[in-house]
């Protein structure tokens, strides 16, 4: 008999995850993970953390599962959350649910799963394992969700080979209604909560106030760009190769405080992102503002009125050699290769079809259609039809 180990957070889709597998006739074990100990940064006097596990407690009590406690505090602070500080003080925009992924739950978690002899490790992902056979030799595939409004592959893009071969994802085949329908059936305590947001694991935390209270406020001023300034219009150089070209386009504008207005003041550029339109507190203009651009060196922040601004868009990307991630490792390009995808750079966006093209300085991606609001340090990943393939850090 097969032993599995589930992460139970105390959510329904793991609740279900748990019950399909004891169904299958696995051995299951549930473990909650504790990946946070500081509750000076909870937004409310509820511990979130408790509530969870609690839930998870019951969850496994009702299915007649084992269950205990890890606690990863240490390692999740370690990995993450410092991250995500050096990733913000650098100015670009970190996406800690991926590598959560990566580096806590099919690392850490999987270590210490694999050392109480599971032989998998099973989430409640919405996602989907295939396993296929290239030159006598097994590869594990990683597949979209059968439900497209919940499809979460893209949190996985930076698995490899090794994590996938001991992953499991039961509700993959079954959509979001279909999971709670089983869980309201079994009376899980779970069936009708709410799907938590927040930071993966850290429970009710909001991002910009926890950041706040660790990086320091530093007051700089916030720019207007107009939608007309000639920047926008100006004539592409002649470009003696692709590679040249794709340079080109995926730089992003650099602006100074001359090329716009000044209308208002912020309280440090580290704490915005491109695209942000919340937070702002300016008025007065015609169409909302976007942030279009942030200089964390000069504490400015640049913005566009509408989201149609021009300086909101890239036609590409450029991924570093040592950011480039490939899940199917034998499709991997050489220098000089090029491969249509489709692709996204932010969950739940639609995938947009590109092009891929490997050279020694990195990756690029050029997407057929203008990208709105790329940000450095967030995860661009491709798919070849339903199957994520690879995965890289816009730089």
């Amino acid at each position: 008999m097969k032993r599995v180990i589930v992460g139970l957070s105390g959510g329904v889709d793991s609740s279900v995850a748990a019950y399909l597998l004891k169904e299958q006739g696995y051995e299951v074990i549930g473990l909650f993970m504790k990946n946070w100990h500081d509750d000076s940064v909870t937004i409310s006097n509820e511990c979130p953390w408790l509530e969870d596990s609690n839930d998870a407690l019951l969850v496994a009590e009702k299915l007649g599962i084992p269950f205990q406690t890890v606690d990863l505090s240490e390692q999740y602070k370690e990995r993450i959350v410092n991250y995500m500080f050096n990733e913000y003080e650098q100015g670009r925009t970190p996406n800690p649910d991926v590598l959560c992924n990566r580096e806590i739950k099919f690392d850490v978690f999987m270590k210490i799963a694999l050392s109480l002899g599971a032989d998998y490790v099973a989430t409640g992902h919405y996602c989907r394992k295939g396993e296929i056979e290239v030159d006598g030799e097994k590869i594990f595939q990683l597949l979209a969700g059968k439900d497209d409004n919940k499809d979460q592959s893209y949190f996985l893009c930076q698995l490899s080979q090794e994590q996938l071969s001991k992953a499991l994802f039961p509700i993959g085949e079954l959509t979001k209604p279909q999971v709670r329908e089983i869980a309201m059936k079994l009376d899980l305590v779970t069936a009708e909560k709410k799907d938590s947001q927040g930071l993966c694991f850290i429970g009710k935390v909001r991002l910009p106030e926890f950041l706040q209270q660790q990086l320091q406020p530093k007051e700089g001023n916030i720019f207007e760009i107009d939608a007309n300034h000639p920047i926008y219009s100006q004539e592409k150089p002649i470009f003696n190769s692709k590679e040249e070209e794709l340079e080109f386009l995926s730089k992003p504008i650099h602006y100074t405080p001359e090329m716009g207005k000044k209308v208002g003041q912020h309280q440090g550029a580290h704490y915005f992102t491109i695209g942000q339109r919340k937070g702002l507190n300016v008025g007065g203009t015609k169409e909302a503002l976007f942030i279009i651009a942030t200089d964390v060196k000069n504490n400015e922040i640049y913005t566009g009125q509408g989201h149609h601004h021009p300086g909101l868009f890239r036609k590409a990307l450029r991924i570093q050699p040592s950011e480039i991630h490939w899940i199917r490792q034998d499709l991997a390009l050489k220098n000089g290769e090029t491969m249509n995808v489709i692709a996204r750079i932010r969950y739940r966006q639609e995938l947009q079809k590109a092009t891929l093209y490997q050279f020694e300085s990195g990756l690029y991606v050029e997407f057929e259609e203008p990208q709105s609001a790329i940000t450095e340090g967030q995860f661009v990943a491709w798919n070849i039809n339903d199957e994520l393939i690879g995965s890289g850090v816009i730089s």
